[in-house]
């Protein structure tokens, strides 16, 4: 699924609503999204972070799980679940999504290409261009003939 197909006045609201800490509206969009389109990512991630929110942490994890189960390369999964048991208090899991996290980000940033099986969202985002080198002016100029000398 690409960013156009996401970025929908249904998403859009949600997040709106998120974004106000209204939880419970963007739940319930956030739900709308998903029985449309079960396997819509972006909507799932927000749910489960959303139910974060309100402390309802079994539901964001499970939710997160899922998730998982769709991209289980994605650091912000990894990300998300780690946050989850940490509020759980479950430091063993916690510890490994975070590495679990670590560990695909590394591989993202070690081969690009690699999400593009699991996710097309970033392919619009251009590659880092190398830096150019910046060049030096010359402290002192040679004798310039055409100046007046006094």
């Amino acid at each position: 699924m690409n960013d156009q197909e996401n970025s929908t006045p249904e998403m859009d609201d949600a997040m709106f609503a998120y974004s106000q800490a209204d939880y419970q509206e963007s739940i319930r969009l956030l739900k709308q999204i998903l029985e449309a389109q079960p396997e819509h990512f972006e909507a799932l991630t927000a749910l489960s972070m959303a139910y974060c929110r309100l402390e309802r942490f079994e539901e964001a994890t499970r939710l997160g799980h899922q998730a998982e189960s769709m991209r289980p390369n994605d650091p912000l999964v990894h990300t998300n679940l780690s946050l989850f048991y940490v509020k759980q208090g479950n430091k063993e899991k916690a510890e490994h999504h975070g590495l679990q996290a670590k560990i695909a980000s590394w591989k993202t940033e070690m081969n690009p290409s690699a999400n593009h099986a699991e996710s097309d969202s970033d392919s619009n985002i251009p590659m880092q261009q190398p830096k150019m080198e910046t060049y030096k002016t010359p402290s002192k100029f040679p004798d310039m003939p055409w100046k007046n000398k006094s």
